[in-house]
Parts: C-alpha cells; structure tokens; sequence
C-alpha cells in the first residue's frame, strides 16, 4: 500500500477556521467601508474631523477606501489556504504599523491624513492580532496537512 504525499491529502476540514475568518474579517471591513461612505460621501478625501466619525470611529473618504479594500483583499484571500496565510501576514504587518502611526496622528492633526482616533487605535492593535491568529493558524494547518487547498465545486 503506498502512502499519499502531504500535499495530495485534502484538508480534513473544505473550508478550515482561517479561511472562515479571513472570509468573514474581510466582509466586515467590506461593509464597514461601504457604509463609512455613506457618512463621509467622496469629497474631501483627507478629512480630519474627529466629529465625523461611525459607530465612535472617526473615518474620512480615504479611511473608507481603506476598510473597503481589505475587505475585497479578505474575501479574496478565503478562497485559498496560502492567500489566507499572506492576507493574515498583511493585516499584522499594515495594522501593527497603523497602529503605531496612530500613537502619534491621533493627537497630531497635521499628520493625520486617515482621521484615527483613540478608538481607531484600539481596533488597529485587535485587527493586528486577527491578522497574527489567521497567518499562524493557516501555517499551522498548511504544514500540517500540506498546502493544498480544498477542492472547489465542480472540480476533482
């Protein structure tokens, strides 16, 4: 009887916890964008105003198209166990380091082109941490089980 190589051996699981997150992550940031735009519209696109702000969130247009395209990225990056490893590695490295940039734009006006605020921060840090459990868990099934992903309808 011959052993199946790793990377032959579907995942036990069609879609594994990281790709479920990375999916609904992504659709959060998704519609966080969507609507940030229905309260900042399109114009004045490095607004910063505190007082515009969703959910205690300040946002301005940029902030939005931000938030939209992580969602997309997010979405995208469920569909495949390495795209979810990478896109977990892009919310630590990009959110750790806003993180960090907020430390000093929500106090300093003059640098803060995306309208963080104290709360902004906060969320920034949590999404880092997302972005950390999604990336090691995906590496964590992936070496485990080998890379492949799981089949997509209609293929074998």
């Amino acid at each position: 009887m011959a052993s199946t190589p790793a990377a032959d051996v579907p995942h036990s699981s069609r879609y594994p916890w990281p790709q479920v997150t990375a999916l609904v992550v992504g659709a959060a940031f998704f519609l966080v964008g969507l609507v940030g735009f229905t309260v900042t519209g399109f114009g004045n696109f490095f607004l910063h105003d505190h007082n515009v702000h969703l959910l205690g969130f300040s946002v301005n247009p940029l902030h939005n198209l931000v938030h939209f395209v992580i969602g997309l990225a997010g979405m995208a990056a469920s569909t495949g166990l390495r795209a979810t490893a990478v896109f977990g590695w892009a919310l630590v490295i990009g959110y750790g380091a806003v993180f960090v940039f907020g430390l000093f734009a929500a106090s300093i006006p003059e640098i803060d082109f995306m309208n963080i605020n104290w709360a902004d921060n906060g969320l920034h840090l949590v999404s880092a941490a997302i972005g950390l459990l999604v990336a090691l868990g995906a590496a964590k099934i992936g070496t485990r089980e080998g890379w492949t992903d799981p089949p997509r309808p209609g293929t074998h």
